[in-house]
């Protein structure tokens, strides 16, 4: 836009800017709201591992200050030798990958084909072999601690790892049959027909066809029963008596904790060795975690 002044030039004048709107105002506010929430619920939740980390760096004389230090004042990895160099730390370590391992694999071949089944198959029952399923899941942990361990006791299957593997089963396997069953509902049946149309017998379409679409939803199963297996410690300590059969997780409380206080330091350090297998996980692959999340919603 251009203006006449009194000498007769006309000069370039910038348009005035378009009038702020009221909602943006209100949207950024919004926005810088809930971000704020977000970095208090991130604090909220990240500051017990950072504690753990912290109390496993400092010397004895730090973390029984009833002054808490924030940051070390003398870092120092004294407290992971002696996590390392502890009685049957080594043991417990191997049997924590034996036992979630075999309780993983297991429970999604099992869990992999009774899901195949349900999802593809009609047969007479299946609606109330379903409702078991999910009945299944429904029941407390802790509930089943009796049964099971007697279950265990009276196939001589205790203080054993084999039958703690066996124990898992109880809570992977009912999850992982009802979560593969919404993935392999959701591959078209099309495609199955496709394929044997083209020569493929029904286990080249198992292969070829509903195994590599429900990739996702395996890294996904996976992760959790990873997680639960890895940190199961009410049915471990109770069916297996023997220090040398239990995992990780009972073995922080059995060094740690002794008759003259508890070893923080340890603890912590141990803790946090025992956390690092499960960052490692979900770090590698946090990408197929997230779409095997998301596929798992979609209704087929």
């Amino acid at each position: 836009m251009t203006v006449s002044t009194g000498t007769g030039r006309r000069r370039a004048v910038a348009p005035a800017p378009p009038p702020r709107r009221a909602g943006a105002g209100r949207k950024s506010s919004r926005k810088a709201l809930w971000n704020t929430v977000g970095v208090l619920v991130f604090i909220i939740m990240g500051f017990p591992a950072y504690w753990m980390v912290n109390t496993a760096l400092k010397k004895q004389n730090e973390w029984q200050d009833y002054t808490p230090h924030f940051i070390p004042e003398h870092p120092t990895f004294q407290n992971f030798t002696g996590a390392f160099h502890a009685e049957n730390f080594a043991i417990s370590l191997r049997n924590s990958f034996v036992i979630t391992l075999g309780a993983v694999g297991i429970s999604l071949v099992i869990g992999f084909f009774g899901a195949l089944a349900i999802a593809r198959f009609a047969f007479y029952g299946k609606k109330a072999v379903i409702f078991t399923v999910l009945m299944v899941q429904m029941v407390p942990l802790v509930v089943l601690v009796i049964p099971v361990t007697q279950t265990m006791q009276d196939l001589k299957l205790n203080d054993t790892l084999i039958g703690i593997v066996i124990t898992y089963l109880v809570f992977t396997v009912p999850y992982t049959v009802w979560t593969l069953r919404g993935f392999i509902s959701n591959v078209p049946r099309e495609l199955d027909e496709a394929a044997m149309v083209d020569g493929c017998s029904r286990w080249q379409t198992f292969i070829r066809i509903i195994l590599p679409l429900t990739g996702p939803g395996l890294v996904a199963t996976s992760v959790y029963g990873f997680i639960q297996a890895w940190n199961e410690f009410i049915l471990i300590t109770t069916i297996n008596h023997d220090h040398r059969k239990q995992n990780m997780q009972a073995w922080l409380i059995d060094t740690a904790v002794g008759s003259r206080g508890t070893d923080w330091g340890v603890l912590m350090a141990g803790a946090t060795i025992t956390s690092i297998p499960v960052v490692i996980l979900f770090l590698a692959i946090q990408k197929n975690l997230a779409t095997g999340l998301t596929a798992g919603a979609v209704k087929g």
